[in-house]
């Protein structure tokens, strides 16, 4: 992430050190099923590069969950060492108590960089071996929340928005 000029005194954070921050920012949580969170930010952000993600966008796929879980605090992520289109994903992907799927849906897509890091997100939650690891009421519940946000954003079934297939 060192493309894009940086004022300032010290330079952005390498993806290397925005993984190990989110990592150490979500130790010792777990996702619905009891796996260590970093599990499916690892996803998410591998999801992303093999996607053709941009740097900035394999940063937002570390972080994207950051603030929502209150692992970082908006202060950090105002203060980071990012280029601003990161702090912006993650702002856009972090979701407001309260708030409207659609709200958040238009959000994502009006934000630059963020639905290629929300599809990936969505990929990952949506994976039927993580699925069939909670109680099947669980499991649909999330299967329909999922494929809810998947309409919103216009992303179709079976199809990658990236590449088309």
């Amino acid at each position: 992430m060192t493309d894009t000029p940086h004022p300032g005194p010290r330079p952005y954070l390498t993806l290397a050190e925005v993984e190990a921050v989110a990592v150490a920012a979500h130790a010792g949580q777990t996702d619905k099923a009891g796996r260590p969170y970093a599990e499916h930010l690892r996803a998410v952000a591998e999801g992303v590069r093999a996607r053709g993600g941009s740097e900035a966008q394999i940063a937002a796929g570390w972080l994207h969950d950051a603030v929502e879980d209150d692992a970082l605090s908006e202060r950090w992520l105002a203060d980071a060492a990012l280029p601003d289109e990161v702090k912006a994903m993650v702002r856009a992907l972090t979701k407001r108590t309260g708030e409207p799927p659609e709200d958040y849906a238009r959000r994502v897509l009006a934000t630059p960089g963020a639905l290629l890091v929300k599809e990936s997100d969505l990929a990952h939650n949506a994976d039927p071996a993580r699925l069939a690891a909670l109680d099947p009421a669980t499991g649909e519940r999330l299967t329909a929340k999922y494929a809810r946000m998947r309409s919103l954003l216009g992303l179709t079934e079976g199809k990658d928005q990236a590449t088309g297939k």
